[in-house]
């Protein structure tokens, strides 16, 4: 039956290439935004690996001000210190959580070497944004004795890097010890991959990294803000401050990754209506002109399963010649590793969108196929 389908569809092929070509698009575009569901979605459900309530980042600029910047930061995180409202305070690169900004650069180890995300905080950072330790401690001025400075890994670059060996006070290149190891960072919210991250205690005459998160009390409000802001201003005049809530900025990433995806899934919903649309036109075409056929076959004894089986059959025949080339042209994702994602996803996105093609074309075939079967023999023969 199978082959008999294919051999009658095959000598079709040139009437349906259109149609052909339209389920290819559909399975391509299907893939690609199943691609980007299932590696968003498998993202989402590991934990951040950190808090982010109660947070505020203040940025301090200092504009003009060249003249003791590092001693004018550290006064006004004294000055912040001395707050009721305040649980914690610390200082680092303005690659906050859920910031904007970005710093990388490429760490190694004997012959092992990874590009690993890169943050300079201080030693309250930990305590700030509850950072939980999974081996080590986190570092303190006193480790930054001797040439090395103490750092902080997390567990994808401890993998990296050491595999089963034990990081704790090992070497990173010339310039770095390794003190203590955490688990999950997600810097930019939810939907970003666990990749490597080292944490760089950070320099006291440092004068670039101008960033400080503030852990404030349950219940502090904008009045304190406004408190806040107006006593930083008097302590560096000239300076400009701007704070930012960290819940908010997890929203305004958590948005960056979730409207392309939106946009996606609106395009891909308008092309699937067009193939079905196109759909249902060929099958009622394709039943009109052959009610004879039809006609004949159930004078013959075809039953009316066996006429709506026929059409189902023959669209997933259609379906079938445009799915193998989706999935040669699908299979080069995984195989030449494009955007460097897991295996896995593409290939269960292939899966899926697969699946969702076999589906739309069978409900698609469903309405013409039950009107082919109740041609009567009579009627269609004398129509002929």
């Amino acid at each position: 039956m199978f082959g008999h389908l294919t051999r009658l569809m095959w000598n079709q092929k040139g009437a349906h290439t259109l149609l052909i070509i339209e389920i290819l698009a559909s399975f391509l575009v299907l893939f690609g935004l199943a691609s980007l569901i299932i590696f968003n979605v498998k993202n989402y459900v590991e934990p951040l690996g950190f808090s982010y309530e109660q947070v505020w980042a203040i940025t301090l600029n200092n504009n003009q001000d060249t003249t003791d910047v590092p001693q004018k930061i550290q006064t006004v995180m004294q000055r912040i210190r001395t707050y009721p409202e305040v649980e914690s305070i610390s200082r680092m690169s303005s690659n906050f959580p859920f910031s904007a900004s970005q710093m990388n650069s490429n760490v190694s180890h004997d012959k092992a070497s990874v590009m690993t995300d890169l943050y300079n905080t201080d030693e309250g950072f930990a305590k700030t944004i509850d950072i939980a330790l999974v081996d080590g401690h986190w570092y303190r001025s006193a480790d930054s004795i001797g040439k090395q400075r103490p750092v902080v890994i997390n567990q994808p670059a401890r993998e990296a890097l050491f595999g089963d060996e034990n990081p704790l006070g090992k070497k990173l290149g010339d310039d770095w010890k390794v003190v203590g190891v955490i688990g999950n960072f997600k810097s930019k919210g939810e939907f970003m991959s666990n990749r490597p991250a080292m944490f760089e205690l950070i320099k006291a005459n440092n004068s670039w990294d101008n960033q400080i998160l503030v852990k404030v009390k349950p219940g502090t409000d904008a009045l304190f803000e406004a408190r806040l802001v107006r006593d930083i201003a008097l302590t560096v005049k000239g300076w400009s401050v701007e704070v930012d809530y960290l819940v908010n900025s997890r929203q305004n990433q958590r948005n960056v990754t979730l409207v392309p995806i939106i946009i996606a899934g609106i395009v891909c919903g308008f092309l699937l209506i067009n193939v079905a649309l196109g759909l249902f036109g060929v099958l009622n075409v394709s039943i009109a002109k052959r009610r004879g056929e039809i006609g004949l076959r159930r004078a013959l004894g075809a039953t009316e399963g066996g006429i709506s089986w026929q059409f189902v059959g023959e669209i997933w025949v259609l379906a079938t010649f445009a799915l193998i080339v989706g999935l040669l042209l699908a299979g080069q994702f995984p195989l030449l590793k494009v955007f460097d994602l897991d295996p896995a996803v593409y290939l269960t996105a292939m899966l899926v969108a697969t699946l969702i093609v076999y589906l739309l074309v069978s409900l698609c075939a469903l309405y013409p196929s039950r009107q082919a079967a109740t041609v009567q023999p009579a009627v269609a023969l004398h129509e002929e």
